[in-house]
Formats: C-alpha cells, sequence, structure tokens
C-alpha cells in the first residue's frame, strides 16, 4: 500500500492516505453525500436516479489496500469531512469516490481537494492526465467537472445494471461518460 511521508495540509484541511481503521467513517460519509435522504443536503445527490448503497466496506478496503491505488481521506479538526480515490492506470490517473460531507458543500472544499489530487496524481506517479467516469445524467456535476478544467470526451460506458453493489437505478439510460484533464 502506498502511504505518504506525511500529511500534507490546505488551510484547515489536513489531506492523508486513508487506512482501514477508517473504513466505517469513509463508507458513511460516501453513503451521505451520494443516496438517500441525508445526501439530499449537498448538490451531488444520486438520490433521484439510483436506492441502495453506493459503497460498502470490502469496496472501501479493496482501494485502500491496492498497491495501484490511495484513498485520500480529508480531515478538519480531526474528523473525516471528505475523500477521493486516486488510481495508477499507466499514463494516467482515475480519480473517483469522491466526497464531500453535505453539510459542507458549495464551500470551495471541493476545490480544494481536486487540486490536492491533481498535485499528488503528478507527484506520486508523474501523471499527465486525470481520468474520471461521471453519470451522463448529471449535468450539473458535470458541469462543475469543466469549470475545473476537464473535458467530455463523449466516450460512454454502460452502467452495470443488475449489480447492486454500484445502487439499483431508478431509470433506464444510466451510463458512464469519461471525462480528462491534463495535469502534467
Amino acid at each position: 500500500m502506498a502511504t505518504a511521508p506525511h500529511p500534507s495540509t490546505h488551510g484547515d484541511l489536513t489531506f492523508r492516505d486513508a487506512t482501514e481503521a477508517d473504513v466505517d467513517a469513509l463508507v458513511g460519509l460516501i453513503e451521505s453525500a451520494y443516496r438517500g435522504d441525508d445526501s439530499r443536503a449537498g448538490w451531488t445527490t444520486e438520490a433521484d436516479i439510483l436506492d441502495g448503497r453506493r459503497t460498502d466496506p470490502e469496496g472501501v478496503v479493496e482501494v485502500i489496500a491496492s498497491p495501484d491505488s490511495k484513498l485520500l481521506a480529508v480531515e478538519r479538526e480531526g474528523r473525516i469531512v471528505a475523500c477521493c480515490q486516486l488510481e495508477h492506470r499507466g499514463d494516467h490517473v482515475y480519480f473517483g469516490m469522491f466526497a464531500v460531507s453535505p453539510a459542507l458543500q458549495g464551500a470551495g472544499l471541493g476545490k480544494a481537494i481536486m487540486a490536492e489530487a491533481e498535485r499528488t496524481a503528478r507527484t506520486t506517479w508523474g501523471a499527465r492526465e486525470m481520468h474520471m467516469t461521471v453519470i451522463s445524467v448529471r449535468e450539473e456535476l458535470i458541469a462543475w467537472y469543466e469549470r475545473r478544467g476537464y473535458r467530455r470526451t463523449g466516450k460512454m460506458s454502460p452502467f452495470p445494471y443488475g449489480d447492486e453493489r454500484f445502487g439499483i437505478p431508478q431509470r433506464d439510460d444510466l451510463q458512464f461518460e469519461l471525462l480528462v484533464k491534463q495535469i502534467g
């Protein structure tokens, strides 16, 4: 597992590699940001398009344990308030599992986390590009990423209908679009 020698800070935020001791807090954070009524307090909710779980402890442990991946835990005053996955995939880094506590969304935290994730991808793996996939019907979220320099590629991949690990779809037109940003 890759670990940072020292946590980095940004304002009142501390960034560090997540550990297995963080799993319950991370699952709770991710669920609260995307699913159920709690997610409606923020603007990243998927509650209108997906039911069920967004992740589970096994999925989070898998990311933490992978040698080509890290899960950044973002803390404020000793409490995890956000996270994101970075996975080295050859010539690029995949950005995923991005969650900010719904109560803190809209205050610039996401921008700071994206900047730190891109810096980490460059310094840890020498990455020149960051890739992510976003559910294509999430126009407001895609527009937010575009304002951060990501571009839509038009490359789509199917949503895993029937695999409840990714949620229970509430509509039949879900697919993922690849977004890419030059970071190096």
